[in-house]
């Protein structure tokens, strides 16, 4: 008896740590140790412990713990709000983790009212962030750091540092920041792939305000996507294969660390599915393969690398899409296993390799596409002049295909930021405004912004989808081509006066990247 408790002790405690399994542990001491029943690490009956450590996996927490929470920041975000960005306020903070300050669902509302009014020295949201090299660069989520016009890293020490914001990406929810620092403590990355469900890992951060917090869990999924980045209109070409974990996430956690046993990186926690905006048991990571992917090309380039397909795609996982696609299309497809081509772009690396519509693309360099998750982790994680194998049905005949990946632009070489076009630089395209509307509202000139990137200097001065802008640098524009004619080769400060949602004149202005 003794020696069987012995021998779970780890386990109970480990269970007491994660917070979410705490109950189950005391019920659990109350029954007969001899029952073997270990079910009440946690509420899903689907989950596999094979493959868990038999050692004492409470001491590997512990050096795991220790090796993590060094190297893991809190990152401050301090903004210039006004009024002119009311439209945007309910930004991925909410979607993703709720209230930066702790607020329930219907205080938003009012929180955000008040967070308008916080003095300048008031950060307007909080979370964390994973140093990633020695001399200073830190990883965290895009929507940590967005619309930033100050960033602040503070150590698990509690030294404190003005950070520099190297580039992000809305697309992952990933952020590459700086400090100016050396011989700072700094983690790995893992290989992600090599992660398995049911194994240990721990989530470090700073939830709720409580600095160089850790907690335990499992990976209790892999290659999810739930729709979180595209869903809100935050990214245009969204990357969503997230390690699901039990690991007790919350706000602020946001950007923080997800590591293995041995205390590497496995992933970046970047949200939370909840219904109260808190800790309900699902936490979402991007994985560690894919964040360094994009650290690797912002560091490099400036921007991120992407390389596309060229198709356009139905999961065939989904039940739901199918159904509406066959209802819709008056078509006949069959729910399973893989992606059905929908669309092949002209000129597109997919098209260039024969790929066509009815095609069903189930293996990316061998390895198995079972939803559109695991197409755009397989393929968004390349560059532009990559090739990839792609095992695809047609006609129920299996067939490969080498493709070369192509930018959205058709290119296959790899850009830096000088290579972008004014549009791409600021972070937004613009459409003519109609002369009538003109006339109706009295205005001689005038755009309407669209497809405004998270975090963009367009973005960060209140701009926001279906804003008007009048004037750039005291010039009137009416087309995408003024904009571009004014800013071309533009390297000094940018003035834009602009018509908000409720027709109030603004003049904001930013440094032209």
């Amino acid at each position: 008896m003794k020696s069987t408790l012995k021998k779970l002790l780890p386990f109970a405690v480990v269970g007491i740590m994660s917070g979410a399994t705490t109950v189950g542990a005391l019920q659990y001491f109350n029954h007969d140790s001899n029952n073997g029943d270990q079910s009440f690490f946690t509420k899903s009956s689907n989950v596999s412990f094979a493959g868990m450590n038999s050692g004492a996996v409470g001491d590997d927490f512990v050096k795991a713990a220790k090796t993590t929470v060094p190297a893991v920041v809190t990152i401050k975000n301090y903004q210039n709000r006004t009024s002119s960005n009311r439209a945007s306020e309910q930004d991925l903070f909410d979607f993703f983790f709720g209230d930066p300050f702790g607020g329930g669902g219907n205080q938003r509302g009012q929180q955000r009212q008040k967070q308008q009014q916080a003095p300048d020295n008031m950060p307007s949201g909080m979370g964390s962030g994973v140093i990633i090299s020695p001399d200073g660069y830190i990883i965290s989520n895009n929507h940590v750091v967005a619309g930033a016009s100050k960033l602040e890293v503070v150590l698990s020490n509690k030294k404190s540092y003005i950070a520099t914001l190297i580039g992000t990406d809305p697309n992952t929810d990933i952020s590459l920041l700086k400090i100016e620092e050396k011989g700072l403590p700094y983690l790995n990355f893992a290989n992600s792939d090599n992660i398995d469900v049911g194994q240990w890992v721990l989530a470090v951060g700073n939830p709720l305000g409580l600095n160089s917090t850790v907690t335990a869990g499992i990976v209790s999924a892999k290659g999810r996507g739930i729709g979180i980045l595209g869903g809100q209109g935050k990214a245009a070409n969204p990357i969503e294969s997230f390690i699901q974990t039990d690991a007790a996430i919350n706000p602020g956690n946001s950007g923080g660390a997800l590591v293995n046993t041995n205390g590497d990186l496995i992933g970046i926690n970047s949200a939370i599915q909840s219904t109260t905006g808190y800790y309900q048991g699902y936490g979402f990571a991007v994985p560690a393969n894919l964040a360094r992917k994009i650290v690797e090309d912002i560091k490099k380039f400036g921007i991120v690398q992407r390389g596309f397909l060229g198709v356009q795609s139905l999961d065939l996982s989904d039940d739901q899409q199918v159904a509406l696609y066959n209802r819709d299309k008056k078509a006949n497809i069959k729910a399973g296993s893989g992606v059905y081509v929908t669309t092949v772009t002209d000129d597109s690396g997919a098209q260039d390799a024969g790929i066509k519509i009815g095609d069903i693309i189930t293996k990316i360099d061998g390895m198995a596409i079972t939803d559109f998750a695991d197409l755009s982790v397989a393929v968004g994680s390349k560059r532009p002049g990559d090739k990839v194998q792609v095992t695809y049905i047609r006609n129920g005949k299996e067939n490969t295909a080498n493709v070369t990946l192509k930018d959205q632009k058709g290119g296959t070489s790899t850009r830096t930021k000088a290579d972008l076009s004014v549009t791409e630089k600021i972070g937004a395209e613009f459409e003519p405004l109609s002369d009538r509307f003109k006339t109706d509202y009295g205005l001689n000139s005038g755009v309407v912004a669209k497809n405004v990137t998270e975090g963009s200097e367009v973005a960060k001065i209140g701009i926001v989808d279906n804003y008007i802008v009048i004037e750039i640098n005291g010039k009137p524009v009416n087309s995408q081509k003024d904009v571009e004619k004014i800013l071309d080769k533009y390297s000094g400060n940018v003035s834009v006066k602009f018509v908000d949602a409720y027709g109030q004149i603004y003049t904001r202005g930013f440094k032209m990247p």
